[in-house]
């Protein structure tokens, strides 16, 4: 039998179509291309082993990568090793799977790092939970009640997610970490059932103090029920918690009571205000006259010596009625705050640095503005229109901050 012509080291077609493949010394069928010619069906078989080359490589950048794990990175070698050898393709088969055998170094390679990470691993679980044991035993020897239960949990759920160790030091450490949990259990219900006797007894003590609370509350004698209202109001922190819902109760009727006292003290105080009246007008004048004399400020020195003339006359004068008293001590403070800030603004503007704060300023708003001409120039003479309106905006924005900036200037310079 005679066969077409075909320059391939590795296949050849016979007469009837069929193509073969050479490996080593022998070769084998693997298949025919109907209604080719020999080169297009030896072409079609070479484009075959091409394809699995393109395979032997991914697999081994996927291997080096070690985007598989030992076990699945040998069984895939097995796997493509077979396939390759079997393969209805054109190539060279064999130096093809051979290809594959440095691939069991590096996969031995990553299986001894894998049992080092995992060893690693293990011996971090174990050092994490000693450390968690530890801090369950100190948990549940402490009165962290409030977020101890919660903080059990926490340690629980990382306790899971942890790798397990061998078996009986594993069993060991959660026998210490379960005992001490269990513990705290026992501990914080016995501090809540003492936390009621407690409880019993402050609400008993928060009573008795109300009762001589509201004795006291028809006293005249201001300052010294004033002053045992504030030892009883000590008492009453001493006496200790009677729970959220009987302490709230408590305090609302201890508190209508001082209100009560303080209510009609006040009302007394306030019928004394009446006496202060004489001195209202006289402090109202002298307020008048010195914000007309004093505001606003264009000499700081003259106007803090007319203030200190003011104060000392205005500190003379008795007291007014107290709903009058914060509205004037208003007054006097915005007369004391225009001398600060006309002080202020008096050392900024002679202060050099300010000055040339704002110079660059200017400057730099200056330059931006050119550079936008130049753009809206060039723009102008694109005739592009989006970006005229764009520049124009810009400069537009800019033109502001720089006439503000001057406008600053200009005060420094005055």
């Amino acid at each position: 039998m005679t066969e077409t012509p075909r320059p391939s080291s590795f296949g050849r077609v016979a007469d009837d179509g069929t193509v073969y493949v050479r490996i080593g010394d022998t070769e084998r069928a693997v298949g025919q291309i109907p209604d080719s010619t020999p080169e297009q069906a030896l072409a079609f078989f070479e484009r075959r082993a091409e394809a699995l080359e393109v395979e032997v490589g991914l697999l081994a950048q996927r291997i080096r990568n070690g985007a598989l794990n030992p076990e699945e990175a040998r069984k895939s070698v097995g796997n493509l090793r077979t396939t390759i050898l079997e393969a209805n393709a054109v190539g060279d088969l064999e130096g093809l799977a051979a290809r594959l055998d440095p691939l069991a170094e590096i996969i031995d390679s990553q299986a001894e790092l894998r049992r080092e990470e995992k060893a690693r691993a293990v011996a971090a679980a174990r050092t994490r939970k000693e450390e968690m044991v530890v801090i369950a035993e100190k948990l549940a020897a402490s009165s962290d009640w409030g977020t101890g239960v919660q903080k059990y949990r926490d340690l629980l759920e990382e306790w899971k997610t942890l790798p397990r160790l061998e078996r009986s030091a594993d069993d060991e450490l959660w026998h210490r970490f379960s005992t001490a949990r269990t513990t705290y259990t026992r501990r914080r219900k016995t501090h809540f059932a003492e936390l009621s006797v407690q409880q019993g007894y402050a609400k008993e003590a928060k009573e008795a103090i109300i009762a001589e609370a509201e004795t006291l509350a028809q006293s005249s004698d201001w300052g010294a029920t004033a002053s045992a209202f504030r030892q009883l109001m000590t008492r009453w922190k001493a006496a200790g918690g009677a729970g959220r819902h009987v302490d709230d109760e408590l305090w609302a009727r201890f508190r209508a009571v001082q209100d009560s006292f303080f209510t009609r003290r006040s009302e007394v105080f306030s019928a004394q205000d009446e006496e202060f009246h004489s001195n209202l007008g006289a402090k109202l004048e002298l307020l008048t006259k010195a914000e007309a004399e004093i505001l606003p400020v264009t000499d700081v020195a003259k106007a803090r010596s007319s203030y200190r003339e003011f104060i000392t006359a205005f500190n003379a004068l008795g007291r007014v009625p107290s709903d009058q008293m914060k509205a004037i001590d208003s007054r006097v403070r915005a007369i004391e705050s225009a001398i600060d800030e006309a002080d202020k603004r008096e050392w900024a503007r002679t202060d050099p640095q300010t000055r040339a704060r704002a110079q660059e300023t200017v400057n730099l708003f200056a330059s931006q503005i050119a550079k936008l001409e130049e753009q809206l120039s060039k723009a102008e003479a694109k005739g592009d229109k989006s970006q005229i309106t764009k520049t124009q905006a810009s400069i537009a924005t800019y033109q502001i901050w720089l006439d503000q900036a001057q406008q600053t200037l200009d005060e420094l310079n005055a």
